[in-house]
């Protein structure tokens, strides 16, 4: 058994993403949680000591491993950490306050006139909030504008306040207007202090308000337009800016949260992320809302077995010991006996609770909405949790070593192959035709070896044989060969196709007296083709290490060629007819589309219209004018 990296060297492989990190000592015990804009940037700064906390040298000699779970946002990072230092309470967590509270916008629905206010107020049923927000500043700017767009009562103004301690006196003093208040005169309230809107009127820009605080603001953003240009139109370029300012702020504000939602969710949200040999699993337990729990598992298949069986063996696996079951389990996808899974799963949860029966347990695959984005955030954990996993236990220098063993045993070679190289064709017609050239160096990508060629070869029609056969007399040529920058010489050669391009590398390779072991791997089945197999090809174990590294130099080497194809394809295309002008460069271009509107508009103009353009010489006028007419539009 290979030692485990140390959290040093682990760093490198954490993601530069926004999320919790979870601190813990040699026994697993959580010692610190914290959140950061960039997991990889704030971990580092602990273990090199650059944090000047007084707690910190303390809190890394006792650290022995760490955890991290990864969010959309710095916002919900914060809400995250919130949760889980509530969950785990941990001893370097000393400064956090239990009882902090974020703000929230509520309007006091209860009241006659419901009014907006800025608030860190525990949950009222009789109110309805927005947020939280982790910015105060923005909560109130987002109060301002929506006051702004519809006016609204505050519920800190004064006249308001007496006009809610009226209509709850008795009904013999029935509310009556009052003094208008300040935010009537200047716009921002509509005056019920005054009886200036009836209550029923006054609900309709309640009504309205609340869907702008939802995230319905097309309306709103529409309006903002309007006074923006009506302010530009009258040159007062202040009103305009502030316009402009609250159009940003509506865009930018409130982020969506996932790890505290908007509804009472009580569910396990079962996320997946699978490799060709290894599967890691994220369950995120929601309750009341809040993602309070997260636990990790990984899977060691072994078997190229399927989605939903991976995750039909989970859960009987996991609910089998689990102490609670919810009554919703959200999932990617559906176990064919799902029902009797359900079944299951009901009978489950009534002995959790020690009851003779409990609701049914549900199955669901979200297509939309909050409980989808929920599974894509479990998904991505799961994702982390193998890399995590990966880099803690060596796994890919495991298997890397192991795929080398079993290709030089299948393909007969007289060594593991610690150099390979993959070589890929794409084009469109014989048109935009490039290659790609891609090394792996002991079973990883070896990203700096990587190499493209434009291919030379003019045809109509694609012709990847005769494409490759240009390519490996290219690359494999004495002075290339010879070439620090190329490398050395590979151990295995890939070549993208079947036994045609097969041939065509043993052809060039002989031409060249180079005794290079060869294979041609079928896009189809995976199936590699040798000089030594005959006319039947080798095909490797599913599920083998071989085969996931075969697949996965196949999939770089056509990534890596169809990302230089649209690069160059999209130059092509974009191409101007006037580059074939002499004399004629960009700025001269520009000069005549400005002028002229298009290109069939300067089609249409005589020598003397293009000479009258400024900037063009009357020479160069007629360079342009005689090359137009010689090619008539289509």
């Amino acid at each position: 058994m290979q030692e485990q990296l140390s959290i040093k060297e682990q760093l490198p492989f954490v993601p530069r993403e926004s999320g919790v990190y979870i601190w813990k000592d040699r026994e697993g015990q959580v010692l610190y949680v914290g959140k950061a804009r960039d997991l990889r940037a704030r971990m580092r700064q602990y273990v090199g000591l650059q944090d000047s906390r007084a707690m910190v040298p303390r809190l890394m000699a006792e650290a022995a491993s760490f955890d991290y779970i990864v969010v959309q946002n710095e916002h919900e990072s914060l809400i995250l950490e919130k949760n889980l230092i509530q969950q785990f309470k941990p001893p370097f967590n000393v400064d956090y306050r239990d009882d902090k509270s974020y703000p929230f916008i509520a309007l006091t629905m209860g009241e006659k006139y419901p009014a907006l206010k800025y608030t860190r107020e525990k949950q009222v049923a009789s109110t309805r909030y927005f947020g939280p927000f982790t910015d105060a500043r923005a909560a109130r700017t987002m109060i301002e504008v929506a006051r702004r767009v519809t006016p609204i009562c505050l519920e800190s103004c004064a006249e308001y306040r007496r006009l809610c301690r009226q209509a709850g006196s008795p009904a013999s003093a029935p509310p009556g207007p009052g003094q208008a208040c300040f935010n009537y005169h200047v716009g921002l309230g509509p005056g019920p202090c005054a009886g200036a809107i009836t209550p029923e009127a006054y609900l309709g820009l309640v009504s309205k308000v609340a869907r702008f605080l939802s995230g319905e603001r097309r309306e709103f953003i529409a309006e903002l337009d309007d006074e923006m240009a009506e302010a530009a139109a009258e040159l007062d370029f202040e009103r305009a800016a502030r316009a402009r300012d609250r159009i940003n702020t509506i865009g930018s504000l409130e982020s969506r949260q996932h790890v505290q939602l908007a509804s009472e969710l009580n569910a396990d949200v079962i996320g997946l992320f699978r490799e060709e040999t290894i599967a890691g699993i994220q369950v995120l337990s929601v309750r009341e809302g809040i993602v309070h729990l997260a636990n990790e598992f990984i899977l060691n298949k072994g078997l190229d077995v399927g989605d939903e069986e991976l995750l039909r063996g989970f859960i009987l696996r996991y609910y089998e010991e689990a102490s609670a079951v919810p009554r919703l389990v959200i999932l990617a996808e559906l176990p064919e006996d799902s029902a009797l899974i359900e079944d299951w799963l009901s009978e489950r949860r009534a002995q959790a609770l020690a009851q003779a029966k409990s609701a049914h347990v549900r199955l669901q695959v979200p297509q939309r909405g909050e409980r989808h984005e929920l599974l894509l955030l479990a998904t991505n954990n799961a994702h982390h949790a193998l890399n995590r996993y990966k880099v803690r236990s060596r796994y890919d220098d495991e298997r890397s070593n192991l795929a080398l063993l079993q290709l030089e045993s299948a393909l007969a070679l007289p060594a593991p192959p610690l150099r390979i190289e993959c070589f890929d064709i794409s084009t469109i017609h014989g048109r935009y035709s490039v290659a790609s050239m891609v090394v792996f160096s002991g079973g990883r990508p070896d990203k700096g070896q990587y190499r493209r060629f434009k291919i030379r070869l003019e045809s109509a029609e694609a012709n990847d044989v005769a494409m490759m056969r240009e390519v490996l007399a290219r690359r494999y040529a004495p002075e290339r060969m010879s070439d620090q920058r190329f490398g050395k010489r590979p151990d295995l050669l890939i070549v993208d196709g079947g036994r045609p391009q097969l041939n065509v590398a043993l052809e060039e390779l002989g031409k060249l007296g180079l005794d290079i072991p060869v294979a041609g791997l079928a896009k189809a089945d995976e199936e590699l083709f040798t000089q030594w197999g005959g006319r039947d090809p080798v095909v490797l174990p599913t599920g083998s290490a071989a085969l996931y590294l075969v697949k996965q130099v196949r999939d770089e080497a056509h990534r890596f060629a169809i990302t230089y194809h649209r690069q160059i394809r999209g130059k092509g295309m974009t191409k101007s007819l006037l580059d074939e002008v002499a004399g004629l460069g960009p700025k001269r271009q520009k000069l005549l589309l400005a002028h002229f509107g298009s290109l069939k508009k300067l089609r249409a103009a005589s020598a003397a219209e293009i000479a009258a353009v400024p900037g063009i010489p009357t020479a160069l006028a007629q360079e342009v004018w005689a090359f137009l007419d010689a090619r008539p539009s289509k």
